[in-house]
């Protein structure tokens, strides 16, 4: 069997070099999650690794396949040193095991909220999925697994999350560039909502 979170490691690395730290952990029940962080100028990335050990399962499927289903790590991008970033950790390890826990399938346009700031003093509780595909490429696995999809988080206020309820993740995705909103910075203010 092919040791898919090597693979995930490697291309990790390939796309945002060498992680200058990194950080475990399980919770009970779970399998480790791990989160890396990579340094890049004035940005410092975040990505999971552990929550493409098993493919996520839809949770009216009578059985977890083993191979098959969706695959997916989570990588969030902040300017630094503008806020304590790196305690976002922990809150990442949470988000990346809401499919073993909760048996749920994080995929773009959904929202996953942690129920408290993402880091100290943070304006977000809450983010929204983005597509994959481009900052790390998704990763091909052997058939029949599917790829592993690297995914953007993008931070949202209390008020973003809401408005995206109600309107759509696309319409968000759309005031928030219609309105040059920069979804990197840890202190931003809620986008202007009518």
């Amino acid at each position: 069997m092919v040791d898919v979170l090597a693979l995930v490691e490697a291309r990790l690395r390939t796309a945002l070099g060498e992680p200058d730290a990194r950080a475990a952990v399980t919770f009970l029940g779970t399998e480790r999650i791990e989160v890396l962080r990579f340094t890049d100028g004035d940005i410092v990335r975040y990505a999971t690794l552990g929550m493409s050990a098993q493919p996520m399962t839809d949770p009216a499927a009578a059985l977890a396949d083993p191979v098959k289903g969706p695959r997916a790590e989570l990588v969030l991008s902040v300017r630094a040193g503008l806020a304590d970033t790196d305690k976002v950790l922990r809150p990442l390890a949470v988000l990346a095991s809401t499919p073993q826990v909760e048996g749920v399938i994080v995929a773009p346009g959904a929202s996953l909220d942690i129920g408290e700031p993402l880091w100290p003093g943070a304006p977000f509780s809450s983010v929204l999925v983005a597509e994959s595909g481009g900052l790390v490429e998704d990763l091909e696995l052997d058939e029949p697994m599917e790829a592993v999809r690297f995914l953007p988080l993008l931070p949202m206020t209390t008020n973003e999350a809401a408005w995206k309820r109600v309107r759509g993740a696309q319409e968000l995705e759309e005031r928030w560039l219609a309105n040059g909103t920069d979804l990197r910075d840890p202190l931003r203010k809620s986008v202007a909502l009518d």
